[in-house]
């Protein structure tokens, strides 16, 4: 109801369901009205034509008779003539008149005999007509009336002309009859466009005020609510297209709102102890302090720096201005450069770090600098959730079109509900770990723009394995060692 209330509201306002429906009224009305005048047009000729043929013919047929007895020697040609017209058959039909040569009618069917100046335009055509007839249709003592008048061409001094003359009502009567036939069917035709017509704006418009109503609560920031998708049409494609947009906006709200939260708190901690140990080596000169607080200075800045730079990467991603150096390079060369920053980092944890160095080069179309990126992001993640005592693993094969690295640790693992969101932006599986959650989403781009692929595989408790595949470079453009 209260969509059927918006709806009159702005049909009132001349929406676009007032415009569809005055215009499709006023199309449908024109061509009914059209439609009509034809009929009336082409039903009256018919009616009209009909009726002017049949008096013809019984004035022709009247007119033979009368020659036959105008040559009959043997009977009185004016006895005759009266005693036809007056036993005229069909005199319920039409009225039979004889006219002499003054132009006087002398003997009429229906027994009453007009005064002399009683106008006959029919039988005044029929004097100029070459074929002595006359033909007069129009109006004559308030009805319609049809009137044959024909010379006769052998005629007395009392019969030089014989007029018929018959009502045209009945005819009217049957041609108004068929017209107020057609105007209840155009009047039923209207009938269905207006509803068939408000029947297809409510299908058109009521799903639109629910876009434009819902349009406005996503502007206000309220992303709960969807369009109800009842059909497959075009309007069911635009409500499908709106609630995915829906979807996405947010998505993004909620992305914008985990990035405000995890930055946050990932700014706050290094920035926290920052600022504690400058207090602290502000108070008074210790080697041994200032030694572990210049280290953990150290440590939570180089953290800021890669939060930053991971953050603006983040960006240029967004705006498409995330931009790679491409040349040949040995994608083996710059896994063992990032290697070797964890090398340490690991026994001071406890973790065996395991490589088997390759004896192979493998050179790749690449940007060096962004690969060594994602390969650090990599051990550093299998570094951060991997526990004293445990194991990492990474193995590098090739095969004839590409090189495959993977990253193995022992560590906590992901939960099959996370795994399939760990590379998506701001997502992080295990909130207790530090981190902004957009390194991984970040190595999935860099490894996608190179026209590699990047895989997530996990056991919650037993560790996980990231692999990634790259294409190997065209053979004209590798090593001649390789």
């Amino acid at each position: 109801m209260e969509n059927l209330k918006t709806l009159r509201q702005r049909m009132g306002r001349r929406s676009i369901a007032t415009r569809w429906m005055m215009n499709t009224l006023s199309v449908v009305t024109l061509l009914l009205v059209v439609a009509n005048l034809c009929v009336y047009y082409f039903t009256k000729q018919y009616y009209y034509g009909s009726a002017e043929s049949y008096v013809i013919s019984e004035a022709n047929a009247s007119e033979m008779v009368l020659v036959r007895l105008y040559e009959d020697l043997s009977t009185n040609f004016s006895t005759e003539v009266r005693h036809i017209i007056e036993n005229f058959e069909k005199k319920d039909q039409m009225e039979m008149m004889s006219i002499n040569r003054a132009g006087e009618v002398t003997l009429s069917s229906s027994g009453f005999s007009p005064d002399k100046t009683y106008y006959m335009p029919d039988y005044e055509a029929a004097l100029k007509d070459e074929n002595g007839m006359g033909v007069f249709m129009g109006r004559d003592g308030g009805e319609n009336i049809l009137a044959v008048t024909i010379v006769l061409t052998t005629s007395s001094s009392s019969v030089s002309a014989l007029r018929f003359v018959t009502s045209l009502t009945f005819v009217d009567n049957q041609l108004s009859g068929i017209m107020f036939a057609a105007l209840m069917i155009s009047a039923v035709i209207l009938l269905i466009v207006v509803l068939t017509g408000l029947y297809f704006v409510k299908s058109i418009c009521v799903p639109l005020v629910q876009i434009s109503s819902t349009a406005k609560k996503l502007a206000k920031g309220d992303f709960s609510e969807r369009l109800p998708i009842v059909s497959n049409d075009e309007i069911g494609q635009l409500s499908r297209a709106f609630n995915e947009m829906a979807d996405g906006l947010e998505n993004a709200e909620q992305i914008k709102n985990d990035f405000i939260s995890s930055v946050s708190h990932e700014l706050r901690t290094p920035l926290t102890a920052i600022k504690g140990w400058g207090e602290t080596l502000n108070l008074g000169y210790d080697p041994e302090t200032f030694t572990k607080g210049m280290k953990v200075i150290t440590g939570e800045t180089q953290r800021l720096e890669r939060m930053v730079e991971e953050l603006l990467d983040f960006s240029r991603i967004q705006s498409g201005h995330f931009t790679l150096q491409m040349t040949t390079i040995d994608v083996i060369a710059e896994l063992e450069d990032a290697l070797l920053i964890y090398i340490d980092k690991a026994k001071k944890e406890g973790i065996a770090l395991t490589y088997n160095e390759p004896e192979f080069l493998c050179a790749v179309i690449g940007d060096k600098n962004r690969l060594r990126q994602v390969f650090i992001n990599i051990i550093d993640n299998a570094l951060k959730y991997t526990e004293t005592g445990g194991a990492i693993d990474i193995l590098a094969e090739k095969n004839d079109s590409s090189v495959v690295i993977s990253v193995t640790d022992s560590g906590a693992g992901i939960a099959p509900e996370d795994l399939p969101k760990v590379k998506q932006k701001f997502y992080k599986a295990n909130s207790t770990k530090h981190g902004s959650g957009i390194g991984l989403a970040v190595a999935d781009e860099i490894i996608t723009m190179h026209g590699g692929l990047l895989e997530v595989e996990s056991e919650l408790g037993y560790g996980t394995t990231v692999t990634i595949t790259l294409p190997l470079a065209p053979k004209k453009e590798r090593s001649e060692d390789e």
